[in-house]
């Protein structure tokens, strides 16, 4: 794509301020301590308005996946400005509940966890088709009916927020979901600029990072124990972190 915006010119909408939030998996404990990071700096005041965004990849890999999703269903219904993703993880649970794999991305990466915080342990890959129905029978409707109506993608001003990715090839508004919730190969190493700057997470990286077409804030707060957001306020932006 020869046209497109320079992260340096990107802006946010006038008066609104957006805080992205990169990938939780199960980490409850660092979500709230970003959610009271941020709304400490709303409260500080300097904007009209707020959206806070949750970029998907809620469960699995850390302990308390059903705490995070009680916790971002209460927040989007307190405050329709809580906006909330849908990442490759949190389509992996609804597709394995819908067929039981082995090869599931759901039991490969960090399902198990996320069973065990619904009070479902003692998987040892023998016994499938009871994991299967125990988790059914213990993961909420709501939660499922939650993880089923998010969005793939959002946008604001400039930027495009989404879970993994884009075809850089394709206009934004013509993308399909899967490839928001997966892609890395072709967009990550990119050479050109695209119609918005991208915001996403999905791809671990030690630092949060900013680049021309693209920002990056997964920083693994699974196991580096350091949940990443993007404060975008007109043309300023911010790396926020909870966590160590």
């Amino acid at each position: 794509m020869r046209n497109g915006i320079h992260l340096r010119d990107a802006r946010g909408p006038d008066g609104l301020r957006i805080y992205a939030i990169g990938d939780v998996h199960g980490r409850l404990d660092l979500l709230t301590g970003m959610h009271r990071r941020i709304h400490d700096d709303i409260a500080r005041g300097g904007t009209a308005d707020w959206r806070i965004v949750h970029l998907g990849d809620y469960i699995d890999r850390g302990p308390d996946s059903k705490g995070v999703i009680d916790f971002l269903v209460d927040a989007t219904r307190r405050d329709a400005r809580n906006i909330c993703l849908c990442g490759n993880h949190d389509a992996g649970l609804l597709d394995f509940l819908a067929e039981p794999s082995l090869d599931s991305l759901f039991v490969r990466y960090g399902g198990v966890e996320t069973a065990r915080s619904y009070g479902v342990g003692g998987f040892d890959g023998a016994a499938l088709g009871q994991f299967h129905r125990s988790l059914l029978s213990a993961v909420p409707e709501h939660h499922l009916n939650f993880i089923a109506e998010r969005p793939a993608s959002v946008g604001f001003g400039d930027f495009f927020l989404c879970h993994a990715g884009v075809r850089p090839e394709i206009p934004l508004d013509r993308q399909v979901p899967d490839d928001l919730m997966w892609m890395r190969r072709g967009f990550l190493d990119y050479e050109g600029l695209l119609e918005k700057v991208v915001v996403h997470g999905h791809t671990i990286v030690p630092e949060p990072e900013a680049l021309a077409y693209r920002i990056n804030v997964d920083t693994g707060a699974y196991h580096s124990n350091r949940l990443t957001a993007l404060k975008i306020d007109g043309a300023d932006r911010e790396f926020l972190t909870a966590g160590l």
